[in-house]
């Protein structure tokens, strides 16, 4: 009889990081397991529970035993199966005996032909098996590949020792309304569970039947079984908390509290006033790190003094839980401020020379000689853009000194931001000052770009600096491992000079920066890698953005050096394959294209178009329809119109396919051939100035 399967194990408390990763695993173990071995119908519907003190899943619709199966097995060839004169042989009834089928006959078995030669096979039905051992099996399997931490290793009461992420106290097994007869860990399967360690009245009880475990979890022993549903509960109640103001709950804090508790309540606190003289940065950072609470900002992203905490007690009177919370950060605060105050006695310019002593990477010095070459890269980039490069030599040069403040020597994860707070302490231009936190930007997928000029310069600079530099050392990313993050920097770099329409070529930029390495040991010029690896990060984000991968490599299949165009072109080329001519001149290009490949000799040999050796009807027409039609492309592209560029095109469609079908490229002539050909490379110049179109041929 099919019944809702249940299985529970009850342990000290999980680390909350891992919890969420630990119950996916442990209820996809037991599902697979169990599916693979044919007890779950097709409509078997699993749900993952996990608390902070349980693992759990329950599935649907659960066989108590598997079906019956009809096994077709091979059993010999038949050259080895039978003896010179056709009787069995002594192999074979020495393999019927060792598959359990002694008493076989040979006229049971079916002789068949098995490949190149005849084999016997045997046919069998193979009665189901039953859940528990089934379950045991699949159990003991899905424990030993948790992903665990860190294994603990503890004794159980009878003395022996067990390893699991933490102590297990018990194992709930039920199908329906019955106990399974499984083991493990030391345990043997039983239908008591435990309730919330404060809340609930403080002993194990029964869950009469598996459809009931949630509810009779969360009405006898107060505890929310769904991580999913906490985190639900834990969201709602901070928005009702915060009335008018803003909560701050990033989804990976609002994950770790939802695996602190069994049942999320939210209460209210506050610290003084005082602590809002520190960057707000700071506070916020050492709530959600240290405390795990949530700060509350004003409509305006100010911050607030009250934050709000996630408590695993519910309680008609707080006061004490409360007090309790206020007292332990206020001393986080007070460090916060003291570091803050502290570093203010010191300007960013005389912490300068310490970067000296900060090493990089042994084979590219010290995070000062690294500062010197983003310093000399940032100041050739807004050369190059125009910009400031005396506002771009001095942000490059202070943006890495806040990594030897308190502040962020506490707080790594403040690097850049309190370089900002300190260089305006210290009167630098705003520039140069917001320069120290945007030249990290983007940080991340979808962060905001560098807002100013000496920002940008900065940025590329330093991501620029960064891919030379560990690439030239032989550090490229392997695999899915890139300890330095050079896909980041990449696409970074990508996103800068695609978004901001930066002018500037991937030549000169990767020229300057290997510039920079100059007398350094050990040193191999990677350009060309780092170039086809930049290209690479540019097509992913390209079809990100929608385009397809068609379109992306009619656009980067010649290897663009500059990039700020990109967009725009890669718009141009989807407006040409919308129109009807578009197929037509995508597969005539491919074909230019492999025929000029193939006779790059004689293109070398010929020159331009000779109307005197145009003889057919066809390749005057398309002569004369290339002279006519190269004025509009030539005005067209260089008014940066790249869409009336290709839409110009259409207009050859007919004359490119008369040449074709009329015209043999391949005369026998030598001056006729050449001369075709050069039609055809004037022809090829024209249609690729914007993109590769043959990319777009089926």
């Amino acid at each position: 009889m099919n019944q809702t399967l249940l299985v529970e194990l009850q342990t000290e408390e999980l680390p909350p990081k891992a919890l969420v990763k630990l119950g996916a695993a442990f209820a996809a173990g037991i599902t697979n397991g169990l599916k693979a071995r044919d007890f779950l119908e097709a409509d078997s519907v699993a749900t993952t529970y996990a608390t902070p003190r349980r693992l759990a899943v329950s599935i649907t619709n659960v066989r108590a035993t598997s079906p019956d199966k009809s096994i077709r097995e091979k059993v010999l060839p038949v050259s080895v199966a039978l003896d010179k004169d056709g009787n069995p042989s002594a192999p074979l009834a020495k393999k019927l005996a060792a598959l359990g089928f002694p008493g076989l006959k040979i006229e049971d078995l079916e002789r068949t032909q098995d490949g190149k030669a005849e084999s016997f096979f045997y046919t069998y039905t193979a009665a189901g098996s039953a859940l528990a051992g089934a379950l045991q099996d699949v159990l003991a399997d899905t424990v030993t590949k948790l992903p665990i931490p860190k294994v603990m290793s503890y004794q159980r009461p009878d003395g022996a020792t067990v390893q699991f992420v933490r102590p297990v106290h018990r194992l709930l097994a039920l199908h329906g309304d019955a106990v399974l007869p499984l083991s493990l860990l030391g345990l043997a399967a039983g239908r008591q569970t435990i309730g919330h360690r404060f809340l609930s009245h403080g002993e194990a009880f029964d869950i009469d039947h598996a459809d009931n475990y949630a509810r009779v979890l969360e009405s006898e022993g107060k505890v929310m079984s769904s991580a999913e549903a906490r985190k639900d509960s834990i969201r709602k109640q901070l928005l009702e908390r915060a009335g008018a103001d803003q909560v701050l709950m990033p989804e990976s804090l609002l994950d770790e509290v939802a695996a602190l508790v069994e049942w999320p309540v939210v209460y209210e606190c506050r610290f003084e006033d005082e602590f809002l003289a520190v960057p707000q940065e700071c506070l916020i950072l050492t709530m959600q790190t240290n405390q795990k609470y949530f700060a509350l900002t004003d409509s305006e992203g100010k911050l607030r003094s009250r934050f709000l905490i996630v408590s695993n007690i519910a309680t008609d009177d707080p006061s004490a839980i409360v007090g309790g919370n206020e007292r332990v950060v206020r001393p986080r605060l007070s460090d916060a401020k003291f570091f803050f105050e502290q570093d203010k006695k010191k300007t960013l310019e005389s912490r300068l020379p310490q970067l000296s002593s900060v090493v990089y990477h042994n084979k590219l010095g010290s995070q000062a000689e690294r500062s010197d070459r983003v310093t000399k890269l940032a100041t050739c980039i807004a050369t190059r853009l125009g910009f400031d490069a005396s506002l771009a030599q001095r942000g490059a040069r202070l943006s890495k000194a806040d990594l030897l403040t308190d502040m962020v020597g506490e707080f790594p994860e403040l690097q850049g931001i309190m370089g900002t707070y300190y260089a305006r302490h210290d009167g630098e231009h705003d520039e140069v000052a917001r320069a120290a936190s945007e030249h990290y930007q983007p940080r991340f997928a979808g962060d905001a770009l560098p807002s100013t000029d000496t920002g940008l310069a900065v940025a590329l600079a330093d991501k620029l600096e960064t891919l030379v530099g560990i690439w030239a050392i032989g550090l490229q990313p392997t695999g899915e491992k890139d300890p330095f993050a050079l896909r980041r920097h990449a696409l970074g770099v990508m996103r800068m000079l695609v978004e901001k329409r930066l002018p500037l070529a991937l030549s000169e930029l990767l020229g300057d920066a290997v510039t920079t390495f100059e007398g350094q040991a050990a040193f191999k010029d990677p350009r060309e890698e780092v170039t086809a690896f930049m290209l690479d990060r540019l097509r992913g984000m390209l079809r990100e953005r929608g385009f397809s991968p068609n379109e992306v490599e009619a656009v980067l299949a010649q290897n663009p050096d500059r990039v700020d165009d990109v967009v725009q072109r890669l718009e141009a080329v989807q407006a040409f394959a919308a129109l009807p001519e578009a197929a037509s001149l995508a597969a005539a290009n491919k074909r230019i294209t492999n025929i000029l490949k193939k006779n790059e000799e004689a293109l070398a040999q010929a020159g331009e178009v000779n109307p005197a050796l145009l003889q057919d009807e066809a390749e005057k027409k398309l002569a004369a329809a290339v002279t006519r039609v190269q004025p509009e492309v030539d005005a067209a592209f260089a008014a940066g119109d790249f869409t009336g560029t290709l839409k110009t095109l259409a207009q050859l469609r007919d004359d490119v396919d008369a040449f074709f079908n009329d015209v043999m490229v391949m005369a026998e002539d030598v001056a006729l051939r050449n001369n075709r050909l050069a039609l055809l490379r004037s022809l090829h110049g024209m249609m690729n100035r914007v993109a590769d179109i043959s990319k777009l041929a089926a």
